[in-house]
């Protein structure tokens, strides 16, 4: 997921083609553990997960890989607004907040409305996690961008566990919780 927000830079086409070549077979490599580590454990639960990311591309790839774990994606959001419309028609498990939407940076306060008002447990997956470095009320941590397959099925893993109120032992890697 990470070359999508910092695509590579290429000389020439056979460069650009090789290296095409070589992500899709990576690409299809992850998928295939994936799918092997699935049938051997089950995925901890399906949630219902509402993305809320203005970048079509980022948003579609994180759609995949929620969907391949087994989760239910309710909707993909790329305002505050729609997303809050989204909350309210639908039951929303978990919600994946970027901080900079297309009406602005308006992922903080909807983040906090989700969690305190909704009851939905959120999630930041953002590249300025600077932004939420005091914490943000009703939310459980961030997730810096890019990242990777593995990176975001522990932090939902680790978001769905709290949500149930299983005791968790520690933190994945790369997730930041808040206090």
């Amino acid at each position: 997921m990470w070359w999508i927000c910092h695509p590579p830079r290429f000389r020439d086409v056979e460069q650009r083609k090789r290296r095409f070549d070589q992500a899709s077979l990576e690409t299809l490599r992850t998928r295939l553990r994936s799918v092997r580590s699935r049938t051997q454990v089950q995925t901890l639960m399906t949630a219902r997960i509402l993305i809320i990311e203005d970048e079509a591309l980022v948003a579609m790839e994180l759609r995949f890989v929620l969907e391949d774990l087994g989760h239910e994606v309710v909707g993909v959001a790329a305002t505050s607004k729609s997303a809050r419309d989204m909350a309210r028609e639908t039951d929303v498990d978990l919600a994946l907040v970027d901080i900079h939407l297309s009406d602005g940076p308006t992922g903080i306060g909807l983040g906090r409305e989700l969690g305190q008002d909704m009851g939905v447990t959120v999630l930041f997956m953002t590249a300025n996690p600077g932004m939420v470095r005091e914490g943000v009320a009703g939310t459980i941590g961030v997730l810096s961008k890019p990242t990777d397959e593995r990176a975001v099925q522990t932090a939902i893993d680790y978001a769905l566990r709290r949500r149930q109120g299983e005791p968790v032992q520690y933190a994945p890697p790369g997730l930041q919780l808040f206090g």
